[in-house]
């Protein structure tokens, strides 16, 4: 249930209703790979209720399936190249360029009803309440696609990636040079570097003091910081990099003992740590897009 990562996108006032929004997603549920498809995607229930859109109140949960097949170029070429030495040895001479297109598309036909299928889902909380929505992935393309088959099927709804008036890049540097973060963030022990010439030098720290100066002679000799270790509240550490995404989230251990109350099912459970993880990650998205400056005004 605990996210690992988000890429966060702000959704508008009154971001419609969660009934709506599961029989949209219901329409266009995953289906199987068809015998010569090599990919399917399509929304799949996030919980055992048997709805596409798992609520508490306004806070949801909404989950991307994907079925791809597993059928390596490799393959198909060495199949297609040890059927050409045959052909080749038959007709006397070896196959020119569109016969050798041809008998690849042949082989990738005939493979592809027999190749084994990868399921994976991509899972999204979205706050109805305070305009959220985060996808748990730590790639933007891959954020991308979740979202654009989000669009495509809830298309009354503008959904914007999150921009904040400061750059992540500009702001990590600064509470990197002053050795302190605003609010209720404070620094960790892991950084990346990287310059900003041909060269792209990149220096890494791992659970290192990044008091230093040495943090410092890097940021003045042109250094940008790439991700940067933070904790909000004692109660999440995370690292921040300069797309705005928020990778490697760890809920820590105060906030896990209060998902350890006691429950009858794992069903009771799945719904507490819901709860304690979407009221979390709104305040942490809420204080962050603060501390960076506010949202970036549109246009």
């Amino acid at each position: 249930m605990w996210f690992k990562n988000l890429v966060a996108y702000r959704l508008p006032a009154g971001a419609g209703e969660a009934d709506d929004l599961d029989r949209k997603l219901a329409s266009q549920a995953l289906q199987p790979c068809g015998g010569f498809q090599m990919e399917s995607r399509g929304w799949v229930c996030p919980h055992e209720d048997g709805l596409f859109v798992h609520r508490q109140n306004r806070q949801w949960l909404i989950a991307l399936g994907e079925e791809q097949k597993l059928l390596p170029a490799s393959v198909v070429r060495q199949e297609a190249e040890d059927r050409a030495e045959v052909i080749a040895r038959e007709q006397a001479h070896p196959l020119g360029r569109k016969q050798m297109r041809d008998l690849k598309a042949q082989v990738l036909n005939e493979l592809l009803p027999r190749a084994l299928v990868r399921r994976r889902q991509t899972r999204a909380w979205i706050d109805a309440a305070g305009g959220w929505l985060a996808v748990d992935t730590s790639g933007e393309a891959k954020a991308e696609q979740f979202m654009e088959v989000f669009r495509r099927s809830e298309d009354s709804i503008t959904v914007r990636r999150l921009e904040t008036e400061r750059s992540p890049a500009s702001a990590l540097a600064s509470w990197l040079v002053e050795g302190d973060a605003p609010g209720a963030f404070t620094i960790d022990q892991d950084l990346e570097l990287r310059a900003n010439d041909g060269s792209k030098a990149t220096v890494r720290y791992s659970r290192h003091d990044l008091g230093g100066r040495e943090i410092r002679d890097h940021l003045s000799s042109g250094k940008t910081v790439v991700q940067l270790g933070l904790t909000w509240n004692d109660r999440i550490s995370f690292v921040l990099n300069d797309q705005l995404q928020i990778k490697r989230l760890s809920f820590l251990d105060i906030l896990k003992r209060e998902g350890d109350a006691e429950v009858e099912n794992d069903d009771e459970q799945f719904e507490l740590d819901f709860a304690l993880m979407s009221g979390e990650l709104s305040l942490l998205l809420r204080d962050l897009t603060a501390a960076l400056g506010g949202e970036k005004a549109r246009d």
